[in-house]
């Protein structure tokens, strides 16, 4: 089968490429070819452009190609799909959307998600963008035949990311150095809201199932783990793993995201709420789809990662102050007996 992911070195895509390349695919790989954590598998095919700046240049690159399957994992915008479908529009048999189950509809009207969950996100741009992309897509297959696939992964994290709520995305090793000083650690809420963290390397399972498959051109799936823990137990588990104890302040997330502009979007708009995630649809379509890595391992290796190199354990400061005024904010307005 072959495949081109545009990207293909993040931090899903990179496992995904890595098993597209153990299971045999014939894997182009289209980025802009600059160093990244995650470099690209040996044995898959290196194409250099820039999508974003030069289509033309991006057009003869592909020029005499027709692919089984085009994943776009670094299209957020309409602008970006309208593009993929100029560039593909009969030379793929399948186009897969990278979209984000954060575009599920917030708050959510019950708990547990499943593909048919309505698209709703006012807090979050970010999201709104994804679900445009959506429906532009659909609208495309729908008039036009473009075969298009969407998959909306929620919060995947692999050896390089500590994906938790109120962290630093960039520099995650912030927060970790900040548990080991024994420096107050925040968590939103009261932490008892359900989440659910996936392994990239599982979710590579149940993604390179879809690719190839006739069946999900059409279908939307998100994939995820089917472990569900609350907050408190992420956080208290990352502790454990550090052999500390860490010392938690709780504190509103209406008043974080007052100090915090992102923190609308990504806390209010996404991971405040209590999600559970309904896996049955991409189980069906990808029977032997399990994920085999529960948060206890997986943040253990995240660890180790870091631990590895002193380079990875980079510090973000402005982050320490944030949190820093946070919490100075919320003991005056709680101050301790």
């Amino acid at each position: 089968m072959k495949v081109l992911f545009i990207g293909g070195t993040g931090l899903i895509s990179s496992a995904c490429s890595n098993l597209a390349v153990k299971r045999g695919l014939d894997l182009f790989i289209l980025n802009r070819g600059k160093t990244t954590k995650h470099p690209a598998p040996q044995g898959a095919k290196l194409l250099s452009g820039d999508v974003r700046q030069d289509e033309s240049g991006v057009t003869g690159l592909l020029a005499g190609h027709h692919f089984d399957a085009v994943v776009d994992w670094i299209a957020f915008t309409p602008d970006d799909i309208a593009r993929d479908i100029r560039l593909f529009k009969g030379k793929t048999d399948q186009f897969v959307f990278i979209s984000s189950a954060s575009a599920y509809q917030k708050p959510p009207q019950q708990y547990l998600i499943t593909e048919e969950t309505p698209l709703e996100n006012p807090f979050w741009q970010y999201s709104r963008d994804k679900i445009a992309c959506e429906k532009m897509l659909m609208q495309a297959y729908q008039k036009d035949g473009f075969p298009v696939t969407i998959v909306r992964p929620s919060l995947t994290y692999g050896p390089s990311q500590i994906p938790l709520d109120l962290g630093s995305w960039a520099h995650p090793y912030t927060l970790i150095d900040r548990m080991k000083r024994g420096k107050k650690i925040i968590i939103p809420g009261d932490g008892t809201s359900l989440w659910v963290f996936t392994w990239n390397e599982d979710f590579a399972k149940g993604f390179l199932g879809l690719l190839g498959n006739s069946r999900t051109i059409g279908e939307a799936f998100h994939i995820t783990s089917d472990q569900v823990l609350t907050w408190n137990q992420a956080y208290q588990e990352v502790g454990r793993a550090l052999g500390v104890v860490l010392e938690i302040v709780h504190i509103p997330s209406d008043l974080i995201a007052a100090y915090d502009d992102h923190a609308l979007g990504s806390l209010i708009g996404d991971k405040a709420n209590s999600l559970v995630f309904d896996n049955s649809k991409i189980k069906r379509f990808v029977p032997d789809f399990k994920c085999e890595v529960p948060w206890a391992e997986g943040i253990r290796r995240s660890l180790a990662w870091f631990e590895a190199e002193r380079s990875r354990q980079t510090i973000d400061e402005q982050a320490i102050r944030l949190w820093d005024r946070l919490i100075a904010a919320y003991q005056r307005a709680f101050p301790n007996p």
